[in-house]
């Protein structure tokens, strides 16, 4: 499996396997082509599948993918942080090992990546294209991440579909979310928001509400309500969620 590959040697390989898969298929190359082989960089083959994504016609398209360019270049920490997500499937996703059909197929990379086109945008002033990608996203990938959130590197969103991250949450590194996770705040208290370690697992269809800390490497069960914190390394399940491992406090 690959691991912490820089962005040029990601681009290699990414490159070789879509090489590859032209030979093994001759009809998939028109596609590869546009999508990879076509690109001088990484940075420009993923500015071209968030356009792709997002853009309904060729126009937009167009647009999308020069403003993820126009982010791309403005800081390249996105770059890095894109190579870093997409490399965390292929450690973490015991169906792929490589890097290739994340890139190309799988909504959850992409729909993260544009999020992170549209926490630069609103940064930058431009709210009202920062919320447009955000609407374009949760309307296309069935993925909404408020552009005011803050999420850390080597991320993944299996499978993706139902996923929705509010304003103002945070989230670490290496957290792996899955479909129909939700992570939000209360109505009673709109200026607090969940903070989600590093290495935490949210589990399919859990909901994690109000001022909660996840603290590192903590696991919610698939369907869990999480109202309380829930303490590192530590399993939360059910509905309200309770602990499954946290160690007895002695006398």
């Amino acid at each position: 499996m690959i691991e912490s590959l820089s962005v040029d040697l990601l681009w290699r390989s990414i490159r070789q396997e879509a090489e590859s898969a032209i030979t093994r298929d001759p009809v998939f190359g028109v596609t590869l082509a546009s999508s990879i082989l076509d690109h001088p960089d990484f940075a420009h083959a993923l500015a071209h599948r968030i356009g792709a994504r997002l853009g309904k016609t060729a126009e937009d398209r167009a647009h999308f993918a020069h403003f993820a360019r126009e982010a791309f270049t403005a800081s390249p920490d996105l770059v890095e942080a894109a190579s870093l997500d997409l490399q965390s499937i292929a450690v973490h996703d015991p169906a792929k090992t490589t890097l290739l059909p994340p890139l190309l197929n799988f909504k959850g990379y992409i729909a993260l990546q544009a999020w992170r086109v549209s926490n630069w945008l609103w940064r930058e002033g431009r709210h009202d294209l920062a919320l447009l990608l955000q609407s374009l996203s949760s309307d296309l990938l069935q993925v909404s991440i408020h552009p005011t959130a803050s999420i850390g590197t080597s991320v993944f969103l299996d499978h993706a579909t139902g996923i929705i991250i509010g304003a103002f949450v945070v989230i670490g590194d290496g957290v792996t979310i899955l479909q129909n996770v939700t992570i939000g705040r209360k109505h009673s208290e709109p200026d607090r928001a969940p903070k989600i370690g590093n290495g935490v697992y949210l589990g399919g269809g859990s909901t994690m509400i109000g001022g909660v800390s996840i603290d590192d490497f903590a696991k919610i069960g698939a369907g869990a309500l999480v109202e309380q914190d829930v303490p590192a390394g530590c399993t939360a399940v059910g509905v309200p969620a309770r602990l499954t491992n946290y160690p007895e406090v002695s006398a």
